[in-house]
Parts: C-alpha cells; sequence; structure tokens
C-alpha cells in the first residue's frame, strides 16, 4: 500500500479506524475457516473455482451459465412507508450490488445499457465491487468507474467483504460517497429522509449501527445500506425503516423454482432474495449485478433495482 493511500484513509477515518481496518483485513484475509459471521467461507476455498466450473462442464451446463451471467435484468420494487414524507412521494432509488466488476465484463455492460433507462433519485451501491476477496484491486477500480460514469446524481456505497478499505479514495474521487458507519440526510424543501451505511458486516464484521444510526430524529424516515441483510434484527430495532442489502446472489446457482443451493448467509431463506419485512422495517435483498467465484448464474438472473418510495 502506497503512503499516499494510507495519508488519505487516515484523514477520511481517522488513525485509528484506518488502523484497525487495515489490522483485521491482513488478520483475515483469504481465510476458508472461521472469522466472520459463518465459518466457511467458500469464496476463500483456494479450489472451489475448478470444482464448480469441471462440475457444471461435465452436467453441460457451463455455457448456459455464462450466457445467463450476462443477462441482467431492471427490477422494480415499490415501498409503502407512512412514515416517508410527503415531498418524498415517487422519490426513486437505484440499487446495484455484488458487481464484481473485474470478472464480470459481459455483465456490467449490460448494467450501462440499464441504467441509461432508469429514472431515479440516488443510486446506492451495497458493496462488492471487485471479484477477489484479496489481491490487486486497479481493475476492478478501473470497471466500476466505467459505470459510474452512466450514473447521475447522488451516488452513496458501502464496502462488501469482497472489497479492501484501501479502495476508498478511489471510490471517493469517482464521487461516489461511502457510508462507513455514517449517515446523510437527503432534504427536499423543509423535509428530510436519512440514508446510513455501515462497513463489512459479515467477514471482517467492522459494522456499527450505533455510529450510523447517531443523529437520526426517532421518527424520521431513515435508509440502511449493508452489504449483508445478516444484520436485519438489528437494523430493526435500531428503528430503520428500510433496508437494501445483497451479498446472498440469490444463492447463484439455483435449482429450478430459483430454489437456491446455499445463501452463504447466517438468515431465513425468505430474506435471501427479494422484498420482505421484519417488524416494522422493509427489507429487500439483491441477487446482486454480477457474479462471484465463477461468472455462472443458472435459475437465478442477475438484477439491478429501481426501489419507488410512497407515502401511504
Amino acid at each position: 500500500m502506497t503512503e499516499d493511500i494510507l495519508t488519505e484513509l487516515d484523514r477520511r477515518l481517522g488513525t485509528l479506524y484506518a488502523k484497525q481496518r487495515l489490522g483485521i483485513e491482513a488478520d483475515h484475509e483469504a481465510q476458508a475457516f472461521g472469522q466472520g459471521l459463518n465459518f466457511f467461507h467458500v469464496e476463500n476455498w483456494y479450489s472451489i473455482h475448478s470444482v464448480i466450473r469441471n462440475v457444471l462442464r461435465l452436467a453441460g451446463l457451463y455455457g448456459r451459465g455464462l450466457r445467463n451471467a450476462e443477462r441482467v435484468e431492471l427490477r422494480t420494487n415499490d415501498v409503502q412507508s407512512k412514515q416517508l414524507p410527503p415531498a418524498f412521494d415517487g422519490f426513486g432509488i437505484l440499487h446495484i450490488s455484488d458487481m464484481h466488476a473485474d470478472m464480470c465484463p459481459g455483465a456490467m455492460a449490460t448494467v450501462v445499457e440499464l441504467v441509461e433507462e432508469a429514472r431515479y433519485d440516488v443510486c446506492a451501491l451495497t458493496g462488492d465491487f471487485r471479484g477477489k476477496t484479496f489481491g490487486p484491486f486497479a481493475a476492478a477500480l478501473e470497471a466500476v468507474a466505467r459505470v459510474r460514469s452512466h450514473l447521475y446524481g447522488p451516488v452513496f456505497a458501502v464496502l462488501g467483504n469482497h472489497d479492501t478499505i484501501r479502495m476508498v479514495p478511489a471510490l471517493e474521487r469517482m464521487e461516489i460517497r461511502l457510508l462507513l458507519n455514517e449517515q446523510e440526510a437527503i432534504r427536499r424543501d423543509d423535509q428530510s429522509i436519512h440514508l446510513a451505511g455501515i462497513d463489512d458486516a459479515h467477514f471482517y464484521r467492522v459494522d456499527n449501527i450505533e455510529k450510523a444510526a447517531a443523529g437520526i430524529p426517532r421518527d424520521a424516515f431513515s435508509i440502511l445500506l449493508s452489504h449483508t441483510p445478516e444484520i436485519y434484527r438489528q437494523a430493526a430495532h435500531a428503528g430503520f425503516r428500510l433496508l437494501l442489502a445483497g451479498h446472498t446472489h440469490g444463492g447463484q446457482i439455483c435449482l429450478p423454482g430459483s430454489i437456491p443451493i446455499t445463501l452463504d448467509s447466517a438468515l431465513p431463506r425468505c430474506f435471501g432474495s427479494g422484498a420482505w419485512k421484519y417488524h416494522e422495517m422493509i427489507g429487500y435483498t439483491s441477487v446482486g449485478a454480477g457474479s462471484s467465484i465463477v461468472p455462472v448464474r443458472l435459475n437465478c438472473r442477475p438484477e439491478i433495482t429501481l426501489h419507488r418510495l410512497h407515502r401511504g
């Protein structure tokens, strides 16, 4: 890591947080067992890529999986809430998750085509910009920059378990506002909603919902961006009205009927993709725009999502 990046991280995050986050990354990097919210991290198993490819080739499904991974679709999701201020009725959030941009060029090209058609007010990126969980990240940043050039308006983001904190300075130079246990108010006229984001909660476990929620009025309409939906209980009891997440890929390789073989997450399967609700909080888990480990999709098309907020 260059001294310039370290200096920027110290200035952006504070010396203590930057030191802790980098140290945790060094301790955990590429571990297949232990750490994180679940014990086994399949993406860090060194031979899993060849195992999956060979199994799919033997089954005659590999080519189809490659084609499916590029067929990203734009989905819509209506969110109804009586807490939403009237000025934000119809407010649009374009949600893109799990780009894995450097290993999914075909999918990213489709994303660029889709975002040109979308009409939204802000864009939310819920992590996993990089394909691997370790190593160089310049190619990922270049691929993200190509997508970013086609987005308009404010863009907010959080980091995922594939991302290193060292990516933050470059992402923010692209005018992507990283929310690292932070929040910002979005205002229309004299009304506001609050958008908060937490650092990775799945693998590095550096999330701090209490800090992210600090300063949000008790009765405000607040949205939490998290890479993983696994923190749904904490988010709901902290008073968030909407949780936007990704991480699960909806299973990525699913049985017919979009039944996931695994979600690599410690949460109910009904929270593994799409819209759901927990107590008074509405949630949405994106199946992701890119693919992880190998760039294939079966019975689970990739997506970007346009959330439209409605009062009522």
